[in-house]
């Protein structure tokens, strides 16, 4: 691919983005979209051949629902939530790229990607607490570097003004079948009904919460990705960055 927009502007000039000040040379990436849309797989391919730095924003939330279920706090009630995550400690730590989440001195990342701690991030996104606690993390790493974040709300409420703006989506039937294999290739004991039911579930909790719920952006462009692999996308989101 070009390189057009990753050496745009390249002076020291600094603008005001979201709130916080970026220099010219460095460019957002909102990537937004219901689960199971496989955004996180395509951020990291668009990341791996931009040569910029993916934050996988749903990951966080994750991290936020496993903490209240490894406490065993109800994360459907907000004040609960909040006790318990209020003084919760969360860092993104990056290792030759690849991104790990930190609660508290605990590596996470592995533990945040089952179905149960899934439902719990859908509940705990919707609490404007936990949402104002992660927003600050997600705007200082964008103002540091040029990013690709993905999640539901990132250029509608997170980035409102990121430079490019992609909603990805699949049906629900497709979502579910790439759940359930990703799920059954780590070895865990799901059928595709309950993970089409929990894509469902969530579906609707997502796009109807009170909270920055689920939105495409008036500027995002739609990719409907049912016949397309992760590449594909990928590929398109980077030819539009870069003009091709």
């Amino acid at each position: 691919m070009g390189n057009t927009v990753l050496t745009r502007g390249a002076a020291a000039s600094q603008n005001t983005k979201n709130g916080v000040k970026k220099s010219a040379d460095i460019y957002a990436i909102a990537l937004d979209g219901p689960s199971g849309a496989g955004k996180s797989t395509v951020a990291k391919l668009v990341a791996k051949t931009l040569n910029i730095t993916y934050l996988d924003t749903g990951a966080l939330y994750r991290t936020l629902g496993y903490v209240c279920l490894k406490n065993g706090v109800n994360v459907n009630d907000g004040g609960a939530v909040e006790q318990c995550i209020k003084d919760v400690g969360v860092n993104i730590v990056y290792h030759d790229g690849v991104q790990s989440v930190i609660a508290d001195g605990e590596d996470v990342s592995s533990k945040i990607r089952t179905p149960e701690v899934s439902m719990a991030a859908s509940a705990v996104s919707a609490i404007p607490f936990v949402r104002q606690k992660l927003l600050g993390l997600q705007r200082g790493i964008a103002e540091q570097s040029s990013v690709i974040l993905d999640g539901r709300d990132i250029g509608t409420v997170v980035l409102p003004n990121a430079e490019y703006k992609f909603f990805l989506t699949a049906s629900a039937d497709e979502r579910a079948r790439r759940r359930f294999d990703e799920l059954t290739a780590k070895g865990q004991a799901v059928t595709y009904e309950a993970v089409l039911s929990d894509v469902i579930t969530r579906d609707r909790n997502d796009s109807t919460r009170a909270i920055a719920p689920l939105k495409r952006a008036a500027d995002a462009m739609e990719i409907m990705s049912d016949d397309m692999t992760a590449q594909e996308v990928a590929d398109y989101i980077c030819a539009a960055v870069n003009g091709d």
